[in-house]
């Protein structure tokens, strides 16, 4: 059963605890890029890299999260993301024992840090 918007605009902004501003510059650093799915496209970014630069996209186009200022691909990405990271943590405890997992690493490329609370 597919997520109404609401659900996943609410699982969203829990699940994304990163600012843009920390995800950027998280973004930046060598180990954001060695984890995690290389795209189909000859680059050399992964998938999550990708997604985190477009949470920074969403993060920052609606700082105050008005449910009303997302688009449709906004949403679809947001799904991706709720998706994502539930899944992940539901199998990943060792993402928040150990920060040079790729667990840890590949997580916080989706906008989510395990060891926020």
């Amino acid at each position: 059963m597919v997520k109404d918007n609401d659900t996943v605009i609410r699982e969203f902004n829990e699940l994304v605890n990163m600012t843009s501003a920390e995800l950027e510059s998280w973004l930046k650093e060598e180990q954001s890029q060695s984890s995690g799915w290389s795209k189909d496209d000859g680059s050399s970014e992964t998938v999550g890299h990708e997604s985190g630069r477009k949470i920074i996209e969403i993060l920052n186009n609606n700082p105050n999260k008005d449910p009303e200022k997302y688009d449709e691909e906004d949403l679809q990405h947001m799904r991706k993301v709720v998706s994502y990271c539930k899944r992940h943590l539901a199998q990943e405890e060792k993402a928040k024992q150990n920060t040079d997992s790729k667990s840890y690493k590949s997580l916080k490329n989706w906008g989510h840090d395990p060891l926020k609370t």
